[in-house]
Order: C-alpha cells, then structure tokens, then sequence
C-alpha cells in the first residue's frame, strides 16, 4: 500500500483562505501564504487551492495569489476554480501548480479534459466530483457544479468512470452533505468512486475527527485525505493526523 498523503485545502475568496459549512457561510481563516508554510512546515504532503467563487464569477483564478503560494512552499499545490480552457491549465502549471482540479468545466465539456490529458498528461490533470445525495440515481450521489449551487441530474460514478477513462489521475470527491459537518466523509460515495474508477480519490470534506481520516482511507479506499476546518482551526495538526494513522496501521510519510 502506498503511503497515504495529507493535502490541506486552502479555499480561496478575495484572496484570503474562508471555510464554511455545506458550501455556504463562508468564515476567514488565515493568509493564504501564512497557511500553506505552516502546513507544508507541519508535515503536508500536498496543498489544494481552490478558488472557491471563480467559477460562478466567471473568471479565473487569482493567480497572483496562487503564484505567492507555490513560490513560498516546495511541496506540490494543486489549483481548482475558474479552470475552463487549456489555455487557463497552461497558466496555471507557469504560476507554480503541479496539477489542476477541474470541475463544472469538466462536466459540461469532456472535450476540454480530453485536450488537456493529451497536452499536459493525465497525470498533471484531476477531476473534482462535488456531490449531493440523490436517491433515484444508481449510485444515490448526484453530481453538483458552479461551487455546489447547480444541480444536474448526473449519476457521479457514472461521471467518475467516465473520467477515469479519458485519462484523469484522480478524483477530487467532496460531498455537500458533508462539507464543514465534522461528522466524517461520504464513506459509501468514496467507496463507489474508488471500487469503480480504480484510480486514486482524493475524500473531501466533513473530517471532524481522527477516526474520520481512518475510515476514509479503511473503508472509503482513499488515497489522499483532503480537510480544512481541522487544520486552519487548530483541531488537528497534520502531524496528528498521520501518527494516528501510523499508529493504526497505514503507511504515511512523517
């Protein structure tokens, strides 16, 4: 089993990192660059920077801030928000990302992912699947865009394979239901993205204790264990997080 890695999530808004709850009331929380030292310094694996409202703003990300960002810190960052062309994956890989996360972008034009994989490679290319439960769908997970606010009528597993078979190196899955709870990850839709895509899924969203983290990976199948408010509000640090890991048997890197 490889090691598990622990990507702290810094949600962007005015260029300032803000954490809600179930996509909505937004809170800051601390300096973009001021957190991803801290973290990187702390033991993360990987960072993600979503810019959170780009998407439904139209426009792009802020790049000034995510430059400031990979510039200050040598661990990967992985960017998302706003990302609709080829053109805005190139920028983002010259500002310092190592890998984008595309999402409403990737549902409206496979197209696009399909150009991306091919020019940049699959594995410098993810596909985040927000999700909400939806019970007349085979997998009971419907997938969400423009930052949660738009439902589809999609089946996310179906997206998921689908994804999976143009070429993306991972899903970013975050359940709406979970977002900002604390009452744990959407185990049941983690493991029916990883049982069928077979790639790695990066479990989003609702991490409020330990346990949270194990079962991600035990029961889940994930592979990279993304949180927020534990991190930026001093509940956990990522040291923390990976002992305990260690401590119950999965690999991590301390």
């Amino acid at each position: 089993m490889k090691p598990v890695r622990i990507m702290p999530c810094l949600n962007i808004m005015n260029g300032r990192v803000v954490k809600g709850v179930r996509f909505v009331d937004l809170k800051d929380a601390a300096d973009p660059v001021e957190a991803a030292v801290a973290y990187a310094q702390g033991g993360a694996d990987e960072l993600a920077f979503l810019d959170i409202t780009a998407t439904v703003e139209k426009r792009i990300p802020i790049w000034e801030t995510l430059t400031a960002v990979t510039s200050a810190v040598e661990i990967p960052v992985t960017v998302g928000g706003g990302i609709r062309n080829t053109g805005d994956v190139a920028k983002a890989f010259d500002c310092g990302a190592s890998k984008v996360s595309i999402s409403s972008a990737a549902f409206r034009d496979p197209q696009f992912i399909k150009e991306a994989v091919k020019l940049f490679g699959g594995n410098r290319v993810a596909v985040a699947v927000d999700t909400d439960v939806n019970d007349s769908l085979p997998s009971r997970r419907e997938i969400l865009v423009d930052g949660g606010c738009t439902r589809t009528g999609a089946d996310a597993v179906e997206f998921g394979v689908s994804m999976r078979d143009i070429g993306v190196s991972a899903i970013l899955a975050t359940s709406k239901t979970a977002d900002g709870s604390r009452e744990g990850y959407d185990i049941e839709g983690l493991r029916q993205l990883a049982d069928a895509t077979g790639i790695p899924i990066i479990a989003s969203g609702g991490a409020g204790a330990l346990e949270h983290f194990l079962a991600a990976v035990r029961e889940g199948g994930a592979e990279v264990l993304l949180a927020a408010s534990v991190f930026h509000f001093g509940t956990f640090t990522v040291r923390q997080v990976k002992e305990f890991l260690r401590d119950n048997g999965v690999p991590v890197v301390l």
